[in-house]
């Protein structure tokens, strides 16, 4: 199965739904969108103020474009948007995808509700579109991020050096790359991953 970026994909279980972006969803995310330390490690359009339209048109824009899928995330235990994430960088014919540009509001952070969302992406891109990996990264100083990937069951498999400045204003931080490869996923990652829920 190859991604179509035109298909309406809802992907879901008990806990979570992610549903396609889309404008509406400007207005169910705006009041989450304005806790300004999630964008602390975003770049770009990102902010929660004035530029947060922007920011989602743009992401509604690169699906257009067969460059991203925007997710809006539903969180179905306490029946509110949580926040969104994203497939990016889908290459067909390596057969690898990356998950990224995810950010949930307070009160959904350390609920599990990040795990079922990685656990539905995984699985639509192993189990659904065959890919051989899905890759993620995140700023070297954005420990929570770290350590919730590799909750999932991600591995570190390098960094690139000086990729973003660094966010005390002073000097450049490194990008650390994480990865799950599909043989991962069928070996035990996507049980050990299912069984946290």
């Amino acid at each position: 199965m190859t991604l179509d970026f035109s298909a309406n994909y809802v992907l879901q279980n008990a806990r979570a739904r992610l549903e396609p972006l889309q404008e509406k969803h400007i207005a169910e995310l705006e009041s989450i969108a304005k806790e300004m330390e999630i964008w602390t490690y975003f770049l770009g359009r990102s902010d929660g103020g004035k530029n947060f339209p922007h920011y989602i048109k743009d992401a509604i824009l690169s699906r257009k474009n067969g460059k991203e899928y925007p997710f809006a995330v539903f969180d179905k235990q306490n029946g509110k948007y949580a926040g969104s994430t994203r497939f990016f960088e889908y290459a067909k014919d390596l057969e690898t995808i990356r998950l990224g540009y995810s950010w949930y509001g307070i009160e959904f952070r350390g609920t599990k509700l990040n795990k079922n969302c990685k656990f539905l992406m995984f699985q639509f891109a192993f189990e659904k579109l065959g890919l051989e990996r899905v890759g993620l990264g995140a700023h070297e100083e954005n420990k929570i991020s770290l350590s919730a990937m590799q909750s999932v069951g991600c591995k570190i498999e390098g960094r690139i050096r000086n990729a973003f400045p660094s966010i005390t204003g002073h000097g450049r931080s490194d990008a650390v790359l994480l990865g799950v490869l599909k043989q991962e996923w069928f070996k035990g990652t996507g049980h050990q991953l299912k069984e946290k829920l």
